[in-house]
């Protein structure tokens, strides 16, 4: 792998949200910033910049023509671009913008919309009955699929927004004439946690763009560039990374249409950049092998590597060509991964770059809006040589271990202009996590090696401590196990023995199905299943000192329960 540079990319200075869509629509005016559907299996017609501008002002407009300025505003639904245009003019001038996430019941829905003091909310088609009885004002249902030529009943966005067109074609100049803070609370963010009372994240617009800046310093997109709303658009990964970012740099977001559509939409939108979380990625990079081992063509591909990286190594990128028949399983276009919210497979990273992609993997959280350290993509080398890591800390701010056991391992703590600016009506929980002087304690350990760049290895809710004081981290575990071909994922943890004085290492597996049959026979029984685990576990437990050793295994017959971000909800799968 050679690298070209090794300095940040130069980006142009925002402060608010607002700031970022004004400029982002006098330099790329008549480019597209999305690509939606009028139907389910439609074709994808795209909306420019300057049309996405004048639909987020005229929703602007009426929402502050109808009493809302500066009050809270939910949005909870698919994701769509009517989704991205309320968020849009409520944190651009109109409010407080309030993501809530789809998944919730609707008991929680009730909870957290009280919590937050909505004054409206914007809601795709099923919630009709969630929010029928609740105490809020304004309520405006959005459409996934975008049909210009559908009359919209009385309450829906599109009526707003063409009620606000018309407010401005009168002269209404109220929205243009907002002042924004950058510094005050523009969103709140319940986090969906794996364990705990969600926790309304209160960030700023500085606090996004900030995000915004320094990721792009790290990672710079093409003109042509386009990718897949794929995961929950709430969530803080998803709407900065892909939906903020993209239109900062002027690249355009296709609408995915659901996770059996993902392979379909990303050949029917060209789709040149994957932002997902490791499962995702994982299960791209799973298929790839899975179709060349069965159409034979796996030694073949092996072979095209080591041809690359001879070549890599000698500044020579021949992978468009070398790699063809791999891309044109994804449309033809797609080049760049960009992974986050979870830790991903050192072993998959290294393969998916083996495979002529580039890869960015970043670190973060809510509280970071998200991003805490990420991996420039210009270091091409490092990212290969340092898999497993998640980057030096962003450009401008700071990141330090606290608490550093004997091992090297402490928490880390992070310091920069996007760190949030509390807990909403909770301080004395922002105060457990920000201390006086402005560190962010994250609650995951790890260490950083001697080029500063960030190695996670677990968080500390998670560690399990034995009788004698050992410290054993279920993450470094869970890859190993992960690492197994018959393993779709595992979740490691401490279990009571000897009545609770002391901990044992168990794993429960969810089971590749398809690979093992494949392997082992259409009918083979769950005894045989067990039995093949067990055998793998002996072989990895002889690599490991003797207290890491997994001792208990329990093979799942059903999915675990997750976050909305795909991640293992740990006590609720105990």
């Amino acid at each position: 792998m050679s690298d070209k540079r090794h300095e940040p990319y130069e980006v142009r200075q925002i402060n608010t949200i607002r700031e970022m869509l004004l400029s982002s629509t006098e330099l790329f005016a008549d480019k597209p910033a999305y690509k939606v559907k009028s139907e389910k299996g439609g074709e994808y017609s795209d909306i420019t910049f300057k049309e996405f501008k004048d639909d987020v002002w005229a929703l602007g407009t009426y929402l502050i023509d109808i009493g809302l300025k500066g009050k809270k505003i939910g949005i909870i639904g698919s994701n769509c671009y009517e989704w991205v245009v309320a968020y849009f003019a409520t944190i651009c001038g109109a409010g407080i913008v309030v993501p809530l996430d789809k998944e919730l019941s609707p008991e929680e829905i009730k909870n957290l919309s009280e919590r937050a003091e909505l004054s409206a909310v914007f809601y795709t088609g099923k919630y009709d009955k969630v929010f029928e009885n609740l105490n809020i004002e304004h309520k405006f249902k959005m459409s996934v699929y975008v049909d210009e030529n559908k009359k919209y009943e009385e309450g829906h966005i599109k009526n707003a927004i063409l009620k606000g067109k018309n407010i401005l074609d009168g002269g209404d100049t109220r929205y243009d004439e907002v002042v924004i803070d950058k510094d005050a609370m523009a969103v709140i963010l319940f986090t969906s946690g794996t364990t705990g009372n969600p926790k309304g994240v209160m960030l700023s617009n500085y606090n996004l763009t900030y995000t915004v800046m320094v990721t792009s310093m790290i990672c710079k997109l093409h003109d042509d560039d386009v990718s897949l709303s794929i995961l929950p658009i709430h969530h803080t990964f998803e709407s900065t990374i892909d939906i903020l970012i993209l239109c900062y740099q002027g690249a355009c977001v296709a609408f995915c249409e659901g996770l059996k559509y993902i392979l379909k939409n990303m050949q029917e939108a060209g789709v040149s950049i994957m932002i997902g979380v490791p499962l995702i990625v994982e299960s791209v990079f799973s298929k790839i092998w899975k179709q060349a081992e069965k159409t034979g063509k796996d030694k073949a591909l092996r072979a095209l590597i080591k041809v690359n990286k001879r070549l890599m190594s000698l500044g020579i990128d021949k992978r468009r060509t070398l790699f063809k028949s791999v891309y044109k399983n994804f449309g033809g276009k797609l080049r760049l991964f960009v992974v986050g919210a979870a830790s991903l497979d050192p072993n998959v990273a290294r393969g998916i770059m083996d495979l002529g992609f580039d890869i960015v993997i970043g670190y973060g959280m809510t509280e970071t809006a998200p991003l805490a350290s990420g991996t420039p993509e210009y270091e091409k080398s490092s990212i290969y040589a340092k898999s497993g890591s998640t980057g030096p800390v962003v450009p401008g701010s700071e990141m330090k271990l606290i608490n550093v056991d004997e091992e090297g391992i402490g928490e880390f703590a992070y310091r920069g202009d996007n760190v949030m600016l509390g807990y909403y009506n909770m301080p004395e929980e922002t105060a457990e996590v920000i201390d006086e002087e402005g560190w962010f304690h994250t609650g995951d350990l790890g260490f950083m090696d001697d080029k500063g760049w960030v190695h996670i290895t677990g968080r500390s809710k998670n560690v399990i401590v034995t009788k004698t004081g050992k410290n054993i981290y279920p993450e470094e575990l869970e890859v190993l196990v992960n690492g197994l071909p018959e393993v779709t994922e595992s979740m490691v943890y401490g279990k009571e023995e000897d009545g609770g004085k002391d901990y044992i290492v168990a794993v429960q597996i969810l089971p590749d199905m398809e690979y093992i049959k494949a392997h082992m026979g259409e009918n083979v029984s769950d005894k045989e299943i067990f039995e093949m685990f067990k055998d793998k576990m002996y072989d990895i437990n002889k690599a490991l000192p003797d207290y890491k050793r997994i001792r208990n295994i329990a093979v799942r017959k059903d999915d675990f329960i997750r976050t909305t971000t795909k991640k293992i909800k740990r006590q609720a799968n105990l």
